[in-house]
């Protein structure tokens, strides 16, 4: 078998020399484009939409427009460029144009901290009261609160990124409007229905986000696929069930098919920076391939050390009396912590983990994970295996056996 280039944000890329594997399958994302091929993909969709009218119609010279973005949206400053374009030829007025940032759920940053941003553009900071606004009651009458922005606007144009979280068994929530726009007081109540319920608290939330959608009369819906490397690989606009299934469709290429559980998934990640999460969805993924008793082995420059509920679990106290203590503190990066640590214990099961990282060794090991010292280490477990799986950018994938 060719040797395996697995890219994990390092100088040179790690070599894997499979010998004679039982399986070993390769699995990459979609290739994708930037810059000025990701702006031509952005001005393709807006101007001529698979489904609904183009961006232009949807605005008439004077309309307040709210350009909502949500999710780690690759081609962010093109798309957004073009968008801006097609709306001031269309009478928008620079200053009847806010184009507002989703701040992620969870992350121990403040917003204004989270990214840096052009002129024009800001990060919706979910905690003062003033910056949300009352939207209207839900079917069961309780009142909805949604960012201010949002809220005032005469159009709001939806800018989502479509993916996948193999942690919550499917679809990811960070392109949905909900909680992405929430204020302060119930982003913190989703929270603590993660902590609590799990993946049973995931499919609530994306009807509240529809249901939001629907309040605010969002029929201008963009949805960006992401490709591998941090790029664009499809963009759909449209109305936004129809947006959603075509971007679905595209993001299948994230879905490998693989003929076998092997005893060895050796992942990168595309984001370490984003610490947990990044890596909550990187081993959930590959223990969609892993054997029950086989390796994840997670290459990458991961930094950011897990928090005090993860500490303690992987030291030996038990899980669900952490995750109250945690809600019984208040505390959102307690709980924010908790989150983590219950899907990754509940994808990792009883799977070794390998970390190849930016991490203290000592910190490694006293999390009773296995220690890549280097990346020799990790072609020699690959080297070894009679069954590999290599997934890149694994936190992105959704892979499927048979």
């Amino acid at each position: 078998m060719k040797p395996i280039l697995l890219d994990y944000g390092s100088t040179d890329p790690l070599v894997l020399e499979p010998s004679d594997a039982d399986i070993a399958f390769d699995a990459r994302g979609p290739a994708g484009v930037r810059g000025d091929a990701a702006a031509a993909l952005a001005a393709t969709a807006i101007d001529t939409p698979g489904n609904g009218p183009p961006l232009v119609a949807h605005v008439v010279p004077g309309d307040r427009v709210a350009l909502a973005l949500a999710g780690p949206i690759p081609a962010t400053g093109p798309i957004v460029a073009t968008i801006r374009s097609r709306l001031e030829s269309a009478g928008i007025a620079a200053d009847d144009l806010a184009v507002v940032h989703a701040p992620p759920l969870i992350s121990t940053q403040p917003p204004s901290a989270a990214t840096s941003l052009p002129a024009g553009e800001f990060v919706f900071d979910p905690n003062p009261e003033s910056g949300s606004a009352y939207l209207g009651p839900d079917a069961e009458g309780i009142p909805l609160h949604v960012a201010r922005t949002l809220v005032d606007a005469d159009v709001v144009v939806t800018v989502g990124v479509y993916a996948w979280d193999a942690a919550l068994g499917g679809h990811a929530l960070d392109g949905d409007l909900w909680p992405a726009f929430a204020p302060g007081a119930a982003r913190a109540d989703v929270l603590r229905h993660l902590a609590r319920s799990g993946r049973k608290a995931v499919q609530p939330l994306r009807e509240r986000s529809r249901e939001i959608g629907w309040q605010l009369g969002t029929i201008a819906t963009l949805r960006v696929v992401p490709g591998r490397g941090g790029t664009a690989h499809a963009i759909e606009f449209g109305t936004p069930l129809a947006t959603d299934r075509a971007a679905r469709r595209h993001a299948q290429l994230w879905r490998p098919r693989l003929p076998g559980s092997p005893r060895l998934t050796i992942a990168s990640l595309a984001e370490p920076e984003s610490g947990m999460p990044a890596l909550v969805r990187a081993v959930a993924a590959a223990a969609r391939t892993t054997h029950p008793e086989g390796t994840i082995c997670i290459v990458s420059r991961l930094a950011t050390p897990p928090g005090p509920v993860f500490h303690r679990w992987r030291q030996g106290v038990a899980l669900k009396p952490l995750v109250e203590e945690a809600l019984a503190s208040g505390d959102q990066t307690l709980i924010a912590d908790a989150v983590a640590t219950r899907f990754f214990a509940q994808a990792l099961g009883d799977r070794r983990l390998v970390l190849l990282s930016d991490l203290d060794q000592g910190l490694v090991e006293e999390l009773e994970f296995g220690h890549a010292a280097n990346p020799e280490a990790v072609e020699r477990l690959a080297h070894r295996a009679d069954s590999l799986v290599v997934l890149h950018e694994a936190e992105r994938m959704f892979p499927r056996l048979g």
